[in-house]
């Protein structure tokens, strides 16, 4: 996928196993709302992972069994087939980023939840990461230092002139974070993302709320360049609002940024300071009498990532996950039916806002296989290359199969012969559905505690929400947030 070549070879499913879980809670115990988990990032080496959380803290994990991919990559050369070894990660640090606040000139409350993380390139052995809430992004600088610390003091009384010393040393590691000062926002800052991975800048990120795009210096916390404006002269006007943007992996002049109107536009920095215009506009064309009430509501994006190579984009909207080609702006090269099933409900789903939930999307490294997040704590991988019928419906457990099903096997379809690819499976969450029978998903929004029922008995719980995750940049390795835990998976 990551190469420019439009021929892509057909991958076999991967076997997800269970990793390590941090902050399970035990049985029965009640979990904080400040606990929740709110972010996840990996470094660009896959090495270091930064979680944020509803009570605005910040915490590390550093993994403990690296790889190094270049021997690695020499002893699979000489062994018939290639074999995964389990990654496992330890608590690091952490550290409170943000408090919260209150605006007393709009008596506005802001929280201290972290929306999100963003790693920074390292420089001399220390690392540096940008984390933000509604109002406010910092800058950290996080270092380990060695710490003398006196064990004893080494005074001789027949000698009362002598000054004590040093006799020995202790020399613990530490890692202790520092900030810089980030600018306020006046607006809720929907999205955030860094200009920094090679050979991009170093230098520059952006931060985005509902009407703007701004453009910063890491150097200079008290001055941006607005790039991008949507607010219409008369608020009356405003139709769309922006809802995810990022960087260009490897073009520092290229972004892209996506609206609640389900469209995603790419700018080029080099045609003009702000770019009120575009470059590229992907936007799938709406098929006619399709159009509901909630048409506009789940076209919405939740959220927006650039491929490894920068070729493709995968969006997310509440129903479907999309992967689109830059070359190919009327139509999407795949779709992948993440929430078909809910289609029936969208009115109860709209009575309790949980249409408006804003689930994210990832990629692989290599960029074969998408994965995203749903309801019941579940994720859903979906192989992508020509040719995969690669499916999984993941639980956020320490057995993340047993909600499985196992499916007759399914017509192979090829993504080369069609423009655009709706894939679903005999039977899963995707759909609902048997092939040529009735839905077999019944479940009651309003009442049972958010509970569904299906034919095996199994519940689907729609207020256990499965929001954020992440795909390791080197290895098929995703780590995912399930409230206040963090489960790890590897294949």
């Amino acid at each position: 996928m990551e190469g420019e070549d439009d021929v892509h070879m057909a991958t076999e499913g991967l076997d997800w196993k269970f990793s390590q879980v941090f902050g399970e809670p035990a049985a029965g115990e009640e979990v904080q709302e400040v606990d929740i988990i709110s972010a996840i990032e990996f470094d660009k080496s896959g090495d270091h992972l930064a979680t944020g959380d509803c009570g605005g803290r910040v915490v590390l994990f550093e993994r403990i069994n690296k790889t190094d991919h270049a021997d690695h990559r020499r002893d699979l050369d000489g062994m018939d087939c290639s074999s995964s070894r389990r990654p496992e990660y330890r608590y690091k640090t952490e550290f409170q980023s943000h408090e919260p606040e209150f605006d007393y000139l709009k008596s506005l409350e802001i929280e201290e939840k972290i929306n999100h993380i963003r790693w920074c390139h390292t420089a001399n052995g220390a690392m540096f990461l940008l984390s933000t809430n509604d109002k406010t992004i910092k800058c950290w600088k996080v270092q380990e230092k060695k710490i003398k610390k006196i064990c004893h003091m080494n005074i001789e009384p027949p000698k009362p002139t002598s000054n004590g010393f040093v006799s020995g040393s202790n020399v613990p590691t530490m890692s202790k974070p520092h900030t810089a000062n980030g600018d306020g926002i006046d607006k809720h800052l929907r999205c955030m993302s860094d200009n920094v991975p090679f050979p991009s800048d170093g230098e520059t990120f952006i931060s985005g709320d509902d009407l703007r795009i701004n453009l910063w210096n890491m150097e200079i916390s008290n001055q941006s360049f607005n790039i991008v404006d949507v607010k219409p002269a008369n608020m009356e006007d405003l139709t769309e609002v922006i809802t995810s943007a990022e960087f260009h992996p490897s073009h520092c002049h290229m972004l892209a940024y996506s609206s609640s109107k389900g469209s995603i536009r790419l700018l080029d920095l080099r045609q003009s300071a702000l770019c009120d215009g575009h470059s590229k506009l992907l936007k799938e064309h709406e098929a006619p009498g399709a159009r509901s009430f909630f048409t506009d509501i789940i076209a919405s994006i939740s959220d927006i990532k650039f491929s490894k190579g920068g070729r493709h984009i995968l969006s997310r909207d509440y129903m479907t996950l999309k992967l689109w080609d830059i070359n190919m702006d009327s139509v999407p090269v795949a779709t992948f039916q993440v929430h078909e099933y809910l289609r029936p409900k969208l009115c109860d789903m709209y009575e309790n806002d949980s249409i408006f939930d804003k689930f994210e999307c990832c990629l692989s490294g290599d960029g074969q296989r998408v994965a995203t997040g749903s309801y019941s704590n579940l994720f859903r991988v979906f192989g992508c290359s020509e040719g995969s019928s690669e499916e999984a419906t993941l639980e956020a457990t320490k057995n993340p199969t047993r909600r499985q099903i196992q499916t007759p096997p399914r017509f192979p379809r090829s993504l080369g012969t069609l423009p655009r690819v709706s894939r679903r499976g005999m039977f899963d969450l995707a759909t609902g559905f048997y092939a040529d029978s009735a839905p077999i998903l019944s479940y009651d929004l309003k009442g049972s505690d958010n509970l569904g029922i299906d034919i095996n008995g199994s519940s689907y719980d729609f207020s256990r929400k499965l929001l954020h995750l992440a795909w390791h940049p080197n290895e098929n390795s995703i780590v995912c947030a399930a409230s206040n835990s963090l489960y790890m998976y590897y294949a």
